[in-house]
C-alpha cells in the first residue's frame, strides 16, 4: 500500500474525509428540514378539520390554534427523538424551562407592543383611528378567549418557523441562510391569506427576520413568541386594528384607522402598510442591542477538552531531574514496631514497714 493510502481522508483510502463528512451532515439536515415542513402543512390541515369537527364558529379559531401547537410539539418531538436521538425534544425544539425564561418572554412583549406601538402613534398624528367600546359582560369574556387566541398563535408559529424546521435549515445553510430561507417561506404561507399584497409580503418578510434574530440570539422561542404576541395582540386586542385582513378579534375595542394606505394598510391593517416595514427592519438592531447578555451566555462557544491528559507536575519534577540530577533520597523514617521500655516504679513503703521489728 502507498503512503497516499493511510492519508485520513484520501480518495484511495476510501475514508470519507472532514469535506464529505460536512456534506452528508448538512444533506441530512437539509432532508430534515424538508420532513419538518412537510409534517407542518399536514398539522395545518389536520388542525384546521379537527377544529370544524369539534368546535363551534366562535370557538373553532382558539381550538384550531390548541390542536396545532399539540401536533407540532409532538410531531417534531417525534422527528428530535427518532432522527436526532434527543433526550429532551420539547426543550430541543426551543422551549427550555430554564432560568429567565420568564423574563425573557416578558422582554419580547414589550418589544412587541413597542413596534405596534411605533406604528400607531403615526397613523393617530396624520389621520387618527375612530374606536367604538363596547363595555357590556359578555365582551369582556370573549376579550379573554381572543387573548388565548394570540398566544396560541403565536406559539404555534414560533414553533413552526423557529422550531425544529427552522433549527435542522440552520445546521445546513447556516443562520443568515436559514434567517432568509424561513423568511421566504413564512411570507409564501402569509401570501395565502385573503387582501394580501406586495406590501404584506415585505412586511411578513421584515417581522420573521426580527423573529428569527430574536430566537439566534437566546436559543430559544421565549423573546420571538413575545414579540410575536405583542405585535399581534396589541394591535387588536388594544387598537381593535386588523390583523392580516381580519378585524373582528377584539370585542371590546373596534378602531377604524383613518389616513393613506401606505400608513393604515387599509382593510389587511398593518401587515400591510409600508409603515410596519420600516419599523420592523428598524428593530432588528434594538433586538441585537437587548440580546447582547443572552447572546453571550446561549451563544459562548463551548470549550471541549481535548488531547491526552498531561501531569503538569509530574512533568516538571521530570524536568527538573533531568537538569539537576536525581534528588538524594531521604533518610528512611524509623518505625517503632514494639512500645517504648518503660522501668517499672519503685513501689513505696510506709515507715513503719521500713522498721525491722524488735524482739
Amino acid at each position: 500500500m502507498s503512503a497516499a493510502g493511510n492519508v485520513p481522508g484520501n480518495v484511495s483510502s476510501g475514508a470519507p474525509g472532514p469535506a464529505s463528512e460536512a456534506r452528508g451532515s448538512r444533506f441530512r439536515a437539509y432532508a430534515k428540514f424538508i420532513a419538518a415542513v412537510l409534517f407542518l402543512f399536514f398539522a395545518r390541515l389536520l388542525a384546521g378539520r379537527l377544529a370544524e369537527a369539534l368546535a363551534s364558529d366562535s370557538w373553532a379559531p382558539l381550538v384550531e390554534q390548541v390542536v396545532l401547537v399539540f401536533l407540532l410539539l409532538l410531531g417534531y418531538a417525534a422527528l428530535g427523538f427518532w432522527f436526532d436521538r434527543q433526550s429532551h425534544p420539547i426543550r430541543e425544539q426551543g422551549l427550555p424551562r430554564r432560568a429567565g425564561w420568564k423574563i425573557e418572554a416578558g422582554l419580547g412583549l414589550a418589544l412587541g407592543w413597542s413596534i405596534a406601538l411605533a406604528c400607531v402613534l403615526p397613523m393617530v398624528l396624520v389621520g387618527g383611528i375612530a374606536i367604538v367600546l363596547v363595555l357590556h359582560s359578555p365582551a369582556w369574556g370573549w376579550l379573554i378567549v381572543d387573548t388565548a387566541f394570540f398566544a396560541m398563535l403565536a406559539l404555534a408559529e414560533e414553533i413552526a418557523f423557529r422550531g425544529y424546521g427552522f433549527q435542522r435549515f440552520v445546521q445546513a445553510v447556516g443562520p443568515l441562510g436559514g434567517a432568509l430561507g424561513f423568511a421566504a417561506i413564512y411570507a409564501v404561507v402569509e401570501a395565502q391569506s385573503p387582501g394580501s399584497n406586495r406590501t404584506s409580503v415585505a412586511v411578513s418578510v421584515a417581522l420573521s427576520l426580527v423573529l428569527s434574530t430574536a430566537y439566534l440570539r437566546t436559543r430559544a422561542l421565549w423573546l420571538s413568541w413575545g414579540l410575536n404576541f405583542g405585535w399581534k395582540a396589541s394591535r387588536a386586542l388594544i387598537f381593535g386594528l386588523a390583523v392580516s385582513g381580519i378585524g373582528s378579534h377584539s370585542p371590546v375595542v373596534q378602531g377604524n384607522p383613518m389616513g393613506p394606505f401606505w400608513l393604515t394598510g387599509g382593510g389587511y391593517g398593518l401587515d400591510g402598510s409600508w409603515i410596519a416595514f420600516i419599523v420592523l427592519l428598524a428593530a432588528l438592531p434594538v433586538v441585537f442591542r437587548v440580546t447582547r447578555e443572552l447572546d453571550f451566555i446561549h451563544n459562548a462557544p463551548v470549550i471541549v477538552a481535548g488531547g491526552i491528559p498531561v501531569d503538569l507536575d509530574a512533568a516538571a519534577r521530570r524536568q527538573h531531574e533531568a537538569a539537576m540530577g536525581p534528588a538524594e533520597p531521604a533518610a528512611p523514617a524509623l518505625v517503632q514496631i514494639f512500645p517504648a521500655y518503660t522501668p517499672p516504679t519503685k513501689p513505696e513503703t510506709s515507715l513503719t514497714d521500713s522498721t525491722p521489728d524488735r524482739p
